[in-house]
């Protein structure tokens, strides 16, 4: 009974020792003047909780316990106040999941290397506590001039639609109803593209798409009907820290017998990091929206 209780007692302190490390690191990082989210946070944070935990939930069962729990509560805790979506958090998990086992490691080790050496243990962990905001602090000022710099990323989809040029043009052009089958991460958070409406024709004209959360603004930048059509992605309305936004848009149609080559491109820019993490699901994010809308306009081209 003794040693059950220790070990929920571990498991508690751990665990709130690495929510508390997340949460005021997303806060403190997130209150700042650059606009980006970068390694600091999805690894450098995690990694000092991890290291934390270690030090403070000694055995290897409680310190794993702790570490889930930790990582549980604090994206639980964000998203219910607001702070991060469902989609986003799903999205990091597995990059902070990897940090805190990262920490973890570091901390067992330096537990049996150095802890468990020095007569006042007590007093050697304390110090070595302290290197946790130590390092998100100097992570964070390292990275900073990374993260006042949004990166672009170009992604583009090509759908082959049954139709000619003229009745895919009018497909594209405006939007009454999307009516195509949802991809996998519109159930879980992504932005519904419901409709878009045109206001006049030819360059200057304005273009709005509406989402089941917002909406977005649209010039149209090149206009060749029924070949090509440029738009600049002028003010975004939806919800959420704009960690990513959209910059422009283009379609071009390219006959092909009696069917129509359709492509969508979309020119993102980002402020999260690492980009080899986060490049992957941005792209994808981008492809699943074109998916929706382009397998909506072949069904409606084809009638």
């Amino acid at each position: 009974m003794r040693d059950w209780k220790a070990s929920l007692k571990a498991i508690a302190v751990g665990a709130a020792t690495g929510t508390a490390i997340g949460l005021l690191a997303f806060r403190f990082l997130t209150s700042l003047q650059h606009p980006g989210m970068g390694s600091a946070l999805f690894l450098l944070v995690p990694i000092a909780a991890g290291f934390s935990i270690a030090m403070v939930a000694r055995k290897p069962n409680t310190t794993t316990a702790a570490a889930v729990l930790s990582v549980v509560s604090s994206l639980v805790l964000l998203i219910a106040l607001g702070a991060e979506g469902i989609l986003c958090a799903v999205l990091a998990f597995p990059i902070i999941a990897a940090g805190l086992f990262i920490g973890i490691g570091i901390g067992v080790l330096l537990r049996k290397l150095v802890v468990s050496r020095t007569n006042n243990q007590t007093a050697t962990t304390g110090v070595l506590l302290l290197v946790a905001p130590v390092l998100i602090v100097a992570g964070e000022r390292i990275e900073t001039p990374m993260l006042e710099r949004p990166r672009t990323e170009v992604v583009q989809t090509t759908v082959n639609v049954n139709g000619s040029p003229e009745r895919v043009w009018r497909a594209i052009v405006s939007i009454d109803n999307i009516k195509a089958s949802q991809p996998f991460l519109m159930h879980v958070g992504l932005p519904i593209p419901q409709r878009c409406t045109m206001q006049g024709r030819g360059v200057g004209a304005k273009r709005t798409c509406y989402f089941n959360v917002g909406y977005i603004e649209e010039t149209v930048t090149a206009w060749n009907p029924p070949y090509s059509m440029g738009l600049s992605i002028d003010r975004t309305h939806l919800p959420g820290r704009h960690w990513l936004g959209f910059e422009s848009a283009d379609y071009r149609l390219e006959p092909s017998g009696g069917t129509t080559w359709l492509t969508r491109r979309t020119t993102v820019f980002s402020y999260l990091h690492p980009s080899w993490y986060w490049r992957t699901f941005e792209r994808l994010g981008v492809e699943s929206e074109h998916a929706y809308i382009l397998r909506d306009v072949a069904l409606r081209a084809a009638h």
